[in-house]
């Protein structure tokens, strides 16, 4: 197994490029001085250069080919091996030249989407958009025609292995035809049962910081490979056993900051939880961004939503803020974490109104990449996509098409697993309570254990070893459906 063996080796040191590049990119978002940011593109760039040199080199590709006629390579060693050449092919289709002119890209649209943000003026990120979504075109068009796909599926395949449109179309046209009747329910049950209380703050910061990482301790973090900071937009990332996620507070509402750092959690635990043995190697890396959405929404919509866990977070929210009166009790709590209301914001969006939000995006983004679509086109597009699905009329860009950072970010075709993450979610909490009788008291103690434990086994162990429908099918007993989403959004937001 000489030729796999050589592999492993390689596939090793790019995880530790990646790693580097990953600390790199934390602290862009963290702590860095915005007059690093040009040589910050500069530094990560070079080392996405070297990661793909590394794995387009052609020495690759012949141990490559030598490895699939070796004997001897055990189930995970195999399913390495496949994912290797997956690597290996999305890598050599595209340029070195252009993974680097799109890093670069990317690290100057980031740095002006945070002023433009700030300001909500599109004009001055539009041309270092324009360039990303340039790119990206280009970038899609080499994978597509290496894996023979459309443009835009080889750049959903890069964040979702397998992942396909005909796949997404069906679910998302199933949620496009019920969840507006299904909202207007819930919204007429809400209105029916009359005004619910609600705490008011301030909530200071560090005391929301204290509460979060209460919650972290709870959900089995593990801080001595991560930590929790603050960014523009929550996020999780780092390195291997280095596990960083991120936050944002606001002192007039606490629920943000938690169910946040709830929902980093998730991914976070998902990453602490891959298996040892394979974690430098492609098939202990998580499976795709659907599955890693997964994880986090169960923690935080599916668990941390629950009337279980609220009413253990209720008298630990109330004794860290000194709170009283009737906005403290848990029924009020869950009433409003658990509120229909349409909003303009994503990350904000309760999870009946959220699917929305992805739905314009996954549309917009495909548009732009298929050329159907100019990037001067956006603000209107979207703001005429958020009145027609939400009925909302979008006041300024800030809230609107500038709210997001994954497009300038370079993260096309990441959208939509989002919302299948969701449907994921639903599905693998319902397994998990089928399968673990004492999951929705140990949530009313606080105590994550059975979720987190069931989580490991049937998910976070399998790294890559399997596709995702193989890894939903095996957890679950069936296929990706968005039957089981909506079943339970009916039951807690009509029927509970």
């Amino acid at each position: 197994m000489q030729a796999y063996r050589a592999l492993e080796a390689t596939f090793a040191r790019i995880s530790a490029i990646e790693d580097a590049s990953g600390i790199l990119g934390w602290d862009a978002q963290t702590l860095m001085p915005d007059g690093a940011a040009e040589g910050r593109g500069d530094q990560i760039a070079v080392l996405r250069g070297l990661a793909h040199d590394l794995l387009t080199d052609p020495a690759v590709a012949d141990r490559l080919a030598a490895a699939e006629e070796e004997d001897g390579l055990d189930a995970w060693s195999q399913a390495n091996l496949a994912e290797m050449r997956r690597a290996y092919t999305h890598a050599a289709a595209v340029p070195r030249d252009l993974v680097e002119a799109s890093s670069r890209a990317v690290s100057r649209a980031e740095m002006t989407w945070r002023e433009a943000r700030r300001t909500s003026d599109f004009a001055r990120l539009r041309p270092d958009l324009a360039e990303v979504l340039r790119l990206q075109r280009e970038i899609g068009r080499a994978k597509g025609e290496a894996l023979g796909l459309a443009p835009y599926d080889a750049l959903l395949d890069s964040y979702d292995p397998g992942l396909r449109q005909d796949a997404i179309d069906p679910l998302f046209a199933m949620l496009e035809a019920e969840l507006p009747g299904l909202i207007a329910q819930a919204r007429e049950r809400q209105a029916a049962a009359g005004a619910t209380p609600t705490a008011e703050g301030p909530f200071p910061v560090e005391t929301q910081r204290q509460v979060g990482l209460a919650l972290m301790r709870a959900a089995g973090f593990d801080f001595g490979r991560g930590r929790l900071d603050v960014s523009l937009h929550p996020f999780c990332g780092g390195a291997t056993d280095d596990v960083r996620i991120t936050t944002r507070y606001d002192e007039a509402d606490f629920a943000r900051a938690l169910m946040g750092v709830l929902h980093e959690t998730g991914h976070a635990l998902y990453e602490q939880g891959r298996p040892a043995a394979w974690r430098r190697q492609p098939v202990g890396a998580a499976r795709g961004m659907s599955v890693h959405e997964s994880q986090s929404l169960t923690l935080e919509m599916q668990a941390g939503r629950s009337r279980e866990f609220v009413s253990y977070l209720a008298p630990l929210v109330r004794k860290a803020f000194g709170g009283t009166g009737p906005a403290w009790e848990a029924d009020a709590l869950h009433r409003n974490y658990t509120r229909v209301a349409p909003g303009f914001i994503r990350v904000d969006a309760d999870e009946c109104t959220y699917p929305a939000h992805i739905l314009l995006r996954y549309r917009l983004e495909r548009a732009l990449i298929r050329g159907e679509m100019e990037i001067g086109d956006l603000p209107g597009a979207f703001n005429d996509g958020m009145r027609r699905l939400l009925g909302l009329t979008v006041p300024d860009d800030a809230h609107g098409c500038l709210q997001d950072i994954h497009w300038p970010g370079g993260a096309w075709g990441y959208f939509p697993t989002y919302t299948l993450g969701a449907m994921m979610a639903a599905q693998l909490f319902d397994a998990a309570c089928r399968a673990e009788p004492d999951l929705r008291p140990g949530l009313a103690r606080g105590d994550f254990a059975p979720l987190v434990g069931w989580l490991r086994a049937n998910v976070h162990q399998k790294g890559s070893a399997l596709g995702t429908q193989e890894i939903l099918t095996q957890a679950t007993g069936r296929p990706l459906s968005a039957e089981v989403f909506l079943g339970h959004l009916r039951r807690r937001y009509l029927d509970a």
